[in-house]
């Protein structure tokens, strides 16, 4: 008596009800692709070209605060750094945080 007929609304059935509820979400993900993902892409390669370029005799300062001199390149993963006169310690190279100073490297014995 008091409740009317529902009518059911005439249209595409779920076709553009659906893009329409969807395209938010889509918004949503391009700026954040654009916003975050791909700065923080080129943020880590970036990292990786820095210590891919590591090379004896630069000044590093390591993720943990450690500042010290590239004594010797062990292998692809790790270095030798020179903390103190007499003090080396091994570093993983990825945990280098930045390069301060680029050093020329020391000339071997044979070179003139």
């Amino acid at each position: 008596m008091f409740i009317t007929p529902a009518f059911a609304q005439t249209g595409a059935p779920g076709g553009t009800d659906m893009l329409m509820s969807l395209l938010p979400f889509v918004l949503i993900f391009v700026i954040m692709y654009f916003l975050i993902l791909r700065p923080q892409q080129k943020k880590v390669k970036a990292h990786q070209e820095l210590v891919k370029n590591v090379r004896r005799g630069d000044t590093v300062v390591t993720t943990g605060g450690l500042i010290g001199k590239v004594a010797r390149v062990i292998d692809d993963s790790e270095i030798e750094l020179q903390v103190a006169e007499g003090v080396k310690i091994r570093q993983m190279r990825g945990l280098i945080s930045e390069v301060r100073a680029k050093g020329e490297p020391a000339k071997e014995e044979g070179e003139s």
